[in-house]
């Protein structure tokens, strides 16, 4: 059976014995998923399902409820956590690695949030809240500090010894070699200690150029450098390069998930942290200021049509293809504004290489004006039956176009050197350049050529 099939089988088989009661039955079908396909039947659930189902699965098996909960994400993991007394989060997420627990505990509400903290103090587990004094969307907030290092001094064979007896760390993918004041020296691969001499140093077999990155690295730059080297896992260090912990390609994953929604969101003026369960309140609140300004914006082009007043009285068939221009154009920079923000995301793009994706953006639009004027021209054309009118509809599509596509290019170019993220802002400006050149454009001309277009 398919995955996703299963998993549909499974969800609506958690429903039915929900729904009769059939307690022993569910949490023997739930103790037998993987946390990954319990992440997504819990988000397919109602509040009240998830919330039952979590508290039958976590009576028998805690560690695979709180497994379960980090796949589906700190937010709703933090909900479903919620209306547990502070005892029991803290028991529960001792189940879970640090990071995933200082991620659940960050997104409690904040007086439970700090009787967490407290009880874990209480019991010596201070990784958690060592991890929540970093900076949000940092490195130092998602790795895990269990990080497992060897001293540069060892053997081959008493590193192999270590590494047989350590637990409670994160998997090893490489061996990190540290100095006696630990910090960060080198790095080795187990494929490398099994092909030398057992008494060989490790210091004489392991690599010095170690790709790292600071407790303080943003977490996307973190992703992307995981991402360009093909690592596994990359190393976190202080600002003394003493280990701190590690970041592993599964939390890389997430967070360029996250950043692609985040980016995605901001694209549309809608908060990077806004979900579908958000309540139609606060999400009222995070979507409202931007439509405030798009509003504006929608004012500043209303004012360019009304200087052109007299114009539009005289041939009012310029009404009908006004937004045409306006639509086309706000299209063509949008796409180009997709793509742009994505370089820029990924690192491919920056002010020194922007020339040549300028140049191409511009070909792009001039191309796209070019044949899409003419169908435009055509059509106008044909059903006004006034050539000056569709050539003066072609002739303003080639404008904006081309100008969308210049801006979708410079405008986030722009903000990025601002150090505004170009994602958030980028479509507000973008949308009044092309509405008000559209605008400009095709009203102007129609001025210029106003005694060709006759009346109507």
């Amino acid at each position: 059976m398919a995955p996703q099939r299963r998993i549909d089988v499974v969800l609506d088989s958690v429903r039915r014995l929900l729904r009769i009661g059939a307690t022993a039955n569910l949490q023997n079908l739930l103790q037998k998923q993987h946390p990954a396909d319990l992440g997504q039947i819990f988000g397919e659930l109602h509040d009240g399902e998830r919330a039952a189902a979590f508290s039958i699965l976590v009576e028998r098996q805690p560690k695979l409820a709180m497994e379960s909960v980090s796949e589906l994400g700190p937010e709703r993991g933090a909900t479903l956590l919620a209306g547990r007394s502070a005892e029991d989060i803290a028991k529960l997420v001792q189940e879970i690695p640090s990071d995933d627990a200082a991620a659940l505990i960050d997104h409690l509400p904040e007086e439970l949030s700090n009787e967490v903290l407290e009880l874990m103090r209480k019991r010596e587990s201070g990784q958690v809240e060592s991890l929540l004094d970093y900076a949000e969307q940092t490195a130092g907030r998602i790795m895990n500090p269990n990080v497992f290092a060897l001293s540069e001094d060892l053997t081959v064979a008493e590193a192999v010894s270590a590494l047989q007896n350590a637990i409670n760390v994160e998997m090893v993918f490489y061996l990190y070699v540290v100095d006696a004041r630990r910090h960060l020296v080198g790095v080795t691969s187990l494929r490398r200690l099994l092909l030398v001499a057992p008494e060989t140093p490790l210091k004489r077999i392991m690599t010095p150029d170690v790709f790292s990155v600071r407790v303080d690295t943003d977490q996307e730059e973190a992703a992307r450098l995981v991402a360009s080297y093909n690592l596994l896992a990359i190393p976190v260090v202080d600002e003394e390069n003493k280990l701190a912990g590690v970041i592993t390609v599964d939390d890389v994953i997430d967070v360029l998930k996250d950043e692609a929604t985040e980016d995605l969101y901001r694209l549309a003026g809608v908060s990077g942290d806004e979900r579908v369960e958000t309540p139609a309140w606060e999400a009222l609140k995070k979507r409202l200021p931007w439509l405030g300004v798009n509003l504006g914006t929608a004012f500043l082009a209303a004012s360019v049509v009304a200087a052109f007043e007299h114009t539009i009285s005289q041939a009012t068939a310029l009404a009908v293809f006004m937004p045409i221009v306006a639509g086309m154009g706000g299209n063509a920079g949008t796409q180009t504004l997709t793509v742009i923000v994505r370089g820029l995301a990924l690192g491919e793009l920056s002010w020194a290489n922007a020339r040549k994706t300028l140049f191409k953006e511009a070909a792009i639009g001039l191309g796209n004006g070019v044949a899409l004027g003419v169908v435009a021209a055509l059509v106008a054309w044909a059903t006004k039956g006034n050539p000056v009118l569709g050539l003066l509809l072609g002739m303003a599509m080639i404008c904006n176009m081309l100008v969308a596509s210049t801006a979708g290019t410079l405008v986030p170019l722009g903000l990025k050197a601002m150090k505004v993220d170009p994602a958030l802002a980028s479509s507000v400006f973008i949308t009044t350049f092309t509405d008000v050149v559209g605008f400009a454009s095709f009203l102007g001309l129609a001025t210029i050529f106003l005694r060709y277009l006759g009346q109507g």
